[in-house]
């Protein structure tokens, strides 16, 4: 007859919503959220410059501390160490939430076989789609000249290079597409809403490179949602960023200079 522990319940599930709300701004704040704040500014600061966007450069890979390559090499591994901190702490929260961390998402080596094939297919259909896009809006004006690469001819440098690729993919694939889904779901977004909210975060912090960096990679955003949507595995798509990543800083490295194709500052 007591009806008391309705609006009771109704309150401990609202607060439910606001500490998921919260965790997820603390997360994006410490990782890629921050991250897109930095390209807007560094965006604006690029649009402000004299001169046009495609006659100035971003380095993705640049050295830390030129002419001493042993730390140059350890500032290389502290930063791709301590941005994959930021994965371990989504691990952790899953796991406080019952889930079994990662694998929950889908990153695990439970399909090795599946994960690789299906990541290469979707690396082999942005990859070149992606370059297409790249050159043609670089030359629109609407894009920086992108230096994938700008590292010293040193012993670890292709393998700093697949390092940080690997981190790339991990950390972007982790937080912005399965972390982010799982709890935009958990708070009620639809599936529409989430999808967009995904993708445009992703497009904002490659806005460093311009506005074709920032369309190209909302695009990819969504390819990305929609795959893994279907397929409830964020293994595929990390392996996928990690080729993308891997022959872009690789081939730069190879070719830059020696082909008149490929635009270098």
């Amino acid at each position: 007859m007591r009806a008391e522990p309705e609006p009771v319940v109704k309150a401990l599930h609202e607060d439910g919503r606001g500490v998921l709300r919260t965790e997820t701004l603390l997360v994006l704040a410490l990782s890629l959220g921050a991250s897109a704040c930095s390209s807007l500014i560094s965006f604006i600061g690029s649009l402000t410059k004299p001169g046009g966007l495609k006659d100035q450069a971003a380095t993705l890979n640049g050295s830390y501390a030129p002419g001493r390559p042993w730390l140059d090499l350890a500032w290389q591994l502290f930063g791709i160490g301590t941005a994959l901190v930021p994965v371990l702490l989504v691990a952790h929260l899953l796991t406080r939430e019952g889930a079994p961390g990662l694998r929950v998402l889908g990153f695990d080596r439970t399909r090795p076989g599946w994960d690789l094939g299906r990541g290469a297919l979707v690396a082999a259909g942005i990859g070149s789609a992606g370059l297409a896009f790249y050159l043609a809006a670089r030359a629109s004006g609407f894009n920086l000249t992108v230096v994938p690469e700008a590292l010293p001819d040193v012993w670890w440098k292709f393998p700093v290079l697949i390092l940080s690729a690997l981190q790339n993919a991990v950390v972007e694939e982790v937080i912005v597409l399965a972390y982010l889904l799982r709890r935009l779901d958990q708070l009620g977004w639809s599936p529409m809403a989430a999808l967009l909210a995904s993708a445009v975060l992703r497009g904002s912090y490659h806005l460093y490179q311009g506005v074709g960096g920032f369309l190209g990679n909302m695009v990819m955003g969504v390819v990305f949602v929609l795959a893994y949507r279907r397929w409830g595995r964020v293994g595929p798509l990390v392996v996928a960023h990690a080729l993308l990543d891997i022959v872009a800083f690789g081939g730069y490295a190879l070719l830059a200079g020696k082909v008149g194709w490929l635009p270098t500052p």
